[in-house]
């Protein structure tokens, strides 16, 4: 046993440990060699916004927030969905986005199903050379013995996918759904452990604008290795198809509440119009009345610098007037 011991131990000095650069397949919400999760409610377009992504890299075509720079070279994707049928779904999405299907590489999963520590997936990915690999949804590839509730039973699994990304320098994305706990912070919408967003090194919401309903969001939601890149808006709707609407200043929290800045902080000014109707007010009774109704320290600054409110010194209290 104590032999056993001996094999298995291995100290690590990070002075023989070699630094290198983060590799990016889309700067800085997707990177290479490690795992990547896309969540959002069902029909959100999780899905089309993928496949989008997919045809573009299949043809070597900049991604969003890249016009501009050098072309990229056309890579090889692997596309895994067991919810969608190939001949009827993914292939007339793919052609409608314009992909190079030539590059677009599908696992047979008719007579055995893929799971994440499949052996199929390594050698897939080995003998296409595929430099993004998408899991769609996370579910259907944990394996039929695997609870995705339970963290001690997903990290196992998930430390062997980052393992499979990082020696094939690939990007994996995992698609997932959200849960309906519509109070929740984004890290706790996921579906299953909290595992899932711990052991992402980015993580993405795709989301539909309330008051927009053609109108999606892409949302930074975690980002381990840069900062988190601006959210980016896409257009789908039945007449006009897809279209993408480039940066917006939606954030994941607004996303998933369904309320925009611009929503609150007009709400903000009601409230402000109202209290102050009657006269000036102190500004600490009008912070506790903002409070009260929800509405945030920063919401209520703006809304007042918005609709030029003075502000008036009296002894030592601050009063608000129109």
């Amino acid at each position: 046993m104590e032999e056993k011991r001996e094999k298995n131990y291995r100290l690590i000095n990070m002075n023989d440990v070699e630094a290198r650069k983060v590799d990016w397949l889309w700067y800085p919400y997707i990177p290479y060699g490690k795992v990547s999760i896309v969540q959002g409610d069902p029909g959100e377009g999780k899905t089309t916004f993928i496949l989008r992504l997919a045809a573009l890299l299949t043809k070597g075509e900049p991604l969003p927030g890249e016009e501009g720079q050098n072309p990229r070279e056309p890579i090889n994707v692997i596309y895994q969905n067991a919810e969608d049928g190939l001949e009827d779904t993914i292939k007339p999405r793919l052609l409608e986005a314009g992909a190079d299907c030539s590059r677009v590489m599908v696992i047979d999963e008719s007579l055995k199903s893929l799971t994440m520590t499949d052996e199929r997936l390594v050698r897939a990915i080995k003998e296409t050379g595929a430099k993004m690999v998408v899991l769609d949804p996370i579910q259907a590839y944990l394996g039929a013995n695997v609870d995705m509730h339970r963290a001690n039973e997903i990290r196992a699994v998930l430390k062997r996918l980052a393992r499979i990304a990082e020696e094939c320098d690939c990007a994996i994305i995992l698609i997932g759904h959200m849960n309906k706990a519509s109070g929740s912070k984004s890290t706790y919408r996921g579906l299953g452990s909290i595992d899932f967003q711990a052991m992402a090194r980015s993580a993405l919401v795709v989301g539909r604008v309330k008051n927009d309903p053609t109108l999606r969001v892409i949302a930074h939601d975690k980002s381990s290795l840069a900062p988190e890149g601006a959210s980016i808006a896409f257009r789908l709707d039945k007449e006009n198809g897809f279209c993408w609407e480039g940066p917006c200043d939606i954030t994941v929290d607004e996303l998933l509440s369904g309320t925009s800045k611009g929503e609150k902080t007009k709400d903000a000014k009601s409230f402000l119009l109202e209290i102050l109707a009657d006269g000036q007010k102190s500004c600490n009774e009008i912070m506790d009345a903002a409070k009260e109704k929800g509405i945030k320290k920063k919401t209520l600054w703006n809304a007042k610098k918005e609709l030029n409110i003075d502000s008036v010194k009296v002894g030592s209290q601050w009063y608000w007037m129109l």
